[in-house]
Parts: C-alpha cells; structure tokens; sequence
C-alpha cells in the first residue's frame, strides 16, 4: 500500500487508529512504503490538528476526554513525547547554577530535571516521587522532596505535612506542571490536594514558570489553581493556538514555544 499523496496518507494512518487504537511510526513505514521521518512529520501534523495523540514511537487515537479525571502518571507518559523533552529542554536553560527551584509533580516537569546536567550547584525541592528519583542520577545537587501523603495516581506527596514542609522555602524558581490552562479561568486540575500545594508554590515562589504543551490550552478542569496574572512565564510547543501567545504577552506574561 503507498498513498499517492500527503492527504491520502493521513486518512489512511487515521484509519488505521479508528481500527487499532495505537500505531507505531515503523509499521506505517512498512505498511505504506514511506520513510519513518515522513511518517513522522504526518504525525505532527495530524495532532497538531488534534486528531491524535502522539506516544513515543508512534500514536494513539485521541480518547474522549474527561478533564475531570485524574489520569495516572504512566498513561501522562504516553502523550506528546517530544514535546515535553523540547519543553524541558527550554525550561532547563532559564535556570543558572546556585538557583534555588521547586519542581512540581508531572511528566513535564519531569523532562526539566532531565536537562540538567550541565550543572554543578543546585537546590532542588519537589513533591514528585519520579522526579526526586530521577536527581539521584546527579551527585551535585541538594534535592528536598517534600513529604507528606503519597498519592498513588501522580505519585507524589500532597497534604498538611507537604504544607508544612514548603512553608519553610520561598523565593524559588517554581517550574510548574499544568493539567488545564485558559485565559478566562487560569490553571485547574482534578486534584483538590494538589491544588491547594501549587497554590502555595505559587504563593511563595519568586518566579513562575508554567510548562505545558498545546494540547492544555482552553481547556478547565474541576478545581481552580491560579489565575493567569499570577505566571511569569510559560514555555510551550509550537501548537499554541492561534492568537493565545500575542493575548498572554499582553498581558505582561512571556511565552516560550519550542
């Protein structure tokens, strides 16, 4: 099977989704005799269009979505891959060596610790259970992950003792994950626990910095965690939607896309 054109080729990898559910980038390629990095950039294309979620190695069909839920960390891990490296990757060159930054709980923020390697002298809290593990692969750092009570879905730490502890630091870089983002009702997640933390994150940090990819944007989730004037910064893939970086930066927040 070798569509003839572009169009061709992505109703029949959209076809190939309706059927299967998840497909690889080196199935397609065999399927339809077009290169791996072809199939790629259709890829891209076609989730910029908001057809389909990309996974690593491939793509899933775009679920119904209930931004209500409270989506476990392994299936966050599947969707928009690479963008969340390139959003770490960014986040990652705004931080200096002798910061000190808090790294909330998600799989972005989790590509930012990813990224820096490069540095010699950091202090570094968090509530996430994933990222404090991945700090331990630098022996240079002092990371405080925060305690309290773990929560299975994200796994990271929430409640009075996390308050407690986080009421003892201010004055961070706070790199903060996003589950629902819109210009009319800020940031929300499903969480009320993890709300109330990332409010006093934002509370207590010196700066903000919102790293999401394109797929939060207009979106509201159950509980409110911060209203739009209270980020400084947001880094984010270049799927933004039209007219959303020139209506942040008007009102004084910088946007990052990658």
């Amino acid at each position: 099977m070798n569509p003839s054109s572009a169009k061709e080729r992505r109703a029949f990898i959209l076809r190939q989704l309706e059927q299967l559910g998840e497909v690889s980038v080196t199935d397609l390629s065999n399927t339809t005799g077009i290169s791996e990095v072809t199939i790629r950039k259709d890829l891209t294309i076609l989730q910029a269009r908001h057809l389909l979620l990309r996974t690593r190695g491939g793509a899933m069909r775009k679920p119904v979505e209930n931004l209500n839920e409270d989506t476990t960390i392994a299936k966050k891990r599947m969707f928009n891959v690479r963008e969340k490296e390139r959003i770490g990757e960014a986040a990652a060159k705004m931080i200096n060596d002798g910061d000190v930054i808090m790294l909330d709980s998600g799989t972005t923020t989790l590509e930012v610790a990813r990224h820096l390697g490069r540095f010699h002298n950091l202090r570094i809290l968090t509530n996430s259970m994933h990222i404090a593990t991945e700090l331990l692969n630098y022996k240079q750092f002092d990371v405080v992950l925060l305690g309290g009570n773990v929560r299975v879905n994200s796994q990271s730490t929430v409640g009075p003792l996390a308050l407690s502890v986080l009421h003892n630091f201010s004055r961070y870089k706070l790199f903060l994950g996003v589950d629902s983002f819109s210009l009319e009702n800020g940031i929300s997640t499903p969480n009320l626990e993890e709300a109330l933390l990332n409010q006093l994150m934002i509370q207590q940090a010196e700066k903000v910095i919102a790293v999401f990819d394109s797929s939060k944007f207009n979106k509201r989730s159950y509980v409110h965690v911060a209203d739009v004037q209270e980020i400084d910064c947001i880094i984010t893939d270049r799927a933004i939607p039209v007219g959303m970086s020139a209506k942040l930066r008007a009102l004084g927040i910088e946007v990052k896309t990658v």
